[in-house]
C-alpha cells in the first residue's frame, strides 16, 4: 500500500477542499494518506512517504503563497530528485501561470511530476471539480 502525504496552504478554503477530495480519492484505492497544512510540517517530514501531493493557490501576480508555502517549497525543492510529486491548487484570475512556473521548478528539481502537470480549479470546486480531485488522488495513489 502506498503512503501519501498531502501538504497544502489555503486562505479561502478552496485549496483545502481540493486537498480533502484528493485524500478521499487516494484512500478509496487503499492508500495510507496523511493530510497536513504546510504550517504543521517541515521538509524532512514531507519526504517520509512514497507519494507527495502539494497544494497551493495562485496568489498575488500568480505566484505561490509567499509567507509560508514558498519558503517551505524552496527548502524542499533541492531534495525532490526522483520523488513522485503531484501538484494542485485553486485560482481566481489569470491563466494558470503560477502552476506552470511551479511545474517547471518541480521538473528542474528532478522530481517525477504526476500527469506531467498540476490540477487547477477555478475558485471553489463544484461537484465536477470535486470529482476531478477525487479521481486525481485515486490515480496518483494507484501509480
Amino acid at each position: 500500500m502506498a503512503t501519501m502525504k498531502i501538504i497544502y496552504w489555503s486562505a479561502s478554503g478552496n485549496t483545502e477542499a481540493m486537498a480533502n477530495a484528493i485524500a478521499e480519492g487516494a484512500r478509496g484505492v487503499g492508500a495510507a494518506v496523511e493530510l497536513r497544512q504546510v504550517s504543521e510540517t517541515g521538509p524532512d517530514e514531507a519526504l517520509q512517504c512514497d507519494l507527495l501531493a502539494l497544494g497551493c493557490p495562485a496568489m498575488g501576480d500568480e505566484v505561490l503563497e509567499e509567507g509560508e508555502f514558498d519558503p517551505f517549497f524552496t527548502e524542499l525543492e533541492p531534495r525532490l530528485s526522483g520523488k513522485k510529486v503531484a501538484l494542485f491548487g485553486s485560482y481566481g484570475w489569470g491563466d494558470g501561470q503560477w502552476m506552470r512556473d511551479w511545474q517547471d521548478r518541480v521538473n528542474q528539481a528532478g522530481a517525477v511530476l504526476f500527469n506531467g502537470e498540476g490540477l487547477i480549479i477555478n475558485d471553489t470546486p463544484d461537484e465536477t471539480g470535486t470529482e476531478q480531485c477525487r479521481s486525481f488522488g485515486a490515480a496518483f495513489a494507484a501509480q
